[in-house]
């Protein structure tokens, strides 16, 4: 673990960010692709019905995803602050009540939600041809929510302790699982939508072994110790304020989805939902790259600013940065040249892939600065910035995109859902790009 010391204080800023960033980029990559591989499969194999209710899920994922992040991405920043500081013991009381939290959090939300399932999915547009769809899915999702926070969960501080390789690993393992169970449970054995909700969670219940694993054994820099198996609360109090920001950008994402799958009910029906939750799934995954950076980017910055590094910490958000727009600009050019091809992997329906293709074009035509902001409002909450970070992360989704979507289908009927994604991409990135000067000319990035 020195020599990892001595190269995050010295080393070669691109190639560390190469080091930390790939592993990362693959291992967010194939998250979200084997989640588009699972619509590609249940488009295919159960129908497009099949596929609304799926979209429906969505707010509740991104809200099951946000508790996660709470503490993932809060104990991964702080790890690597308390590694740059030199405070060991710190770093791995962190991972013991990461592990507690995780536990606590995930039951409690699972129990909660199954208790209210049917009413939760009306409220959010599920009618008699998808609620069942989207319960059937849901209800052994949230059986397995327990596996999903603790691998993800846990898997944040493998990396920020200096292990990505072995982070990305954990990702693959889950990853290549579920594309094997799913078509299995799907095509062959008939579960359906089950069938793909039950390979999600085997996977994931078999990349939380591997990640556990890798704690339980003493020679990993930090591991679970028994002294360390209890709440501390003010350790609590840290790790929520800084992963307050990401919890905020998925509850405001689920918060999203509701609003915009209730105006495509009321401008285009169910066929308009189905088409939404293709467009979010080719979104998350140009989203997901980003972050996979941006996790790469975290022990690098966290590391150095708690060293006292100033300009390695401003020159690896510079070189992020870039790496992050060089992603957006492929998945444009890609998006408005093949959005056919890319709609039609998910159904065979003909009206279906016109609908989607249109509706890509449309969402992703501002997807260039998209990263920009991303990596902007990470790199505030790498450095502890907890409250810049988490209005970079509300500006988009609440100031701008929930407006849009409520007001710009008034003016452009089902068009403007689809185009209420740029307009807020536009806006949050003149907001982000005003708080980055703010802070760079009050010396507070250092």
């Amino acid at each position: 673990m020195d020599d990892r010391t001595q190269q995050l204080e010295y080393g070669n800023i691109g190639r560390l960010l190469a080091t930390f960033a790939l592993p990362a980029i693959v291992a967010t990559t194939a998250t979200s692709l084997y989640n588009i591989i699972d619509r590609m499969f249940i488009g295919n194999g159960v129908g497009e019905a099949a596929l609304a209710g799926l979209g429906l899920t969505l707010p509740i994922m991104n809200l099951a995803t946000a508790f996660g992040t709470l503490v993932g991405a809060g104990s991964g920043a702080l790890v690597s602050i308390r590694i740059g500081e030199k405070r060991r013991a710190d770093a791995t009381q962190i991972l013991c009540n990461a592990l507690l939290l995780n536990i606590v959090i995930s039951i409690a939300f699972s129990v909660i939600v199954l208790a209210f399932l049917n009413p939760i999915l009306r409220l959010f547009g599920a009618d008699s041809e998808t609620l069942p769809y989207a319960r059937n899915f849901l209800q052994i999702i949230l059986l397995g929510n327990i596996f999903t926070h603790i691998l993800f969960g846990l898997n944040s501080i493998m990396r920020a302790s200096g292990y990505p390789f072995k982070a990305m690993l954990s990702i693959l393992i889950t990853v290549i699982c579920n594309v094997i169970l799913a078509p299995i449970f799907i095509f062959v054995c008939h579960w359906g939508i089950r069938g793909a909700a039950c390979a999600t969670v085997i996977a994931q219940f078999i990349g939380m072994c591997w990640v556990l694993a890798h704690f339980i054994r003493r020679k990993s820099y930090i591991h679970f110790e028994r002294a360390g198996m209890h709440i501390d609360f003010k350790m609590v109090r840290d790790v929520f304020a800084i992963g307050l920001s990401p919890f905020f950008i998925h509850v405001c994402t689920s918060l999203v989805t509701i609003i915009m799958n209730w105006r495509l009910k009321e401008y285009g029906g169910n066929g308009a939902i189905a088409a939404y939750g293709i467009v979010a799934s080719i979104q998350s995954l140009v989203v997901t790259m980003v972050l996979g950076l941006t996790h790469g980017m975290q022990p690098i910055v966290g590391f150095n600013h708690g060293a006292g590094h100033r300009e390695r910490v401003i020159r690896t958000y510079r070189k992020t940065v870039l790496w992050a727009t060089v992603i957006c600009g492929i998945a444009f050019v890609a998006v408005e040249l093949f959005p056919w091809q890319i709609a039609g992997a998910f159904t065979d329906s003909s009206e279906m892939t016109n609908d989607t293709a249109h509706a890509l074009r449309l969402c992703c035509i501002m997807m260039i600065i998209a990263g920009f902001q991303v990596v902007t409002s990470n790199f505030f909450q790498s450095i502890g910035r907890a409250k810049i970070s988490i209005f970079l992360a509300l500006s988009r989704q609440v100031i701008f995109l929930i407006p849009f979507i409520w007001l710009l289908p008034l003016v452009c009927a089902l068009d403007g859902a689809w185009l209420a994604t740029p307009a807020a991409d536009i806006c949050a990135a003149l907001v982000t790009a005003w708080v980055l000067f703010i802070s760079v000319k009050r010396e507070k990035l250092g």
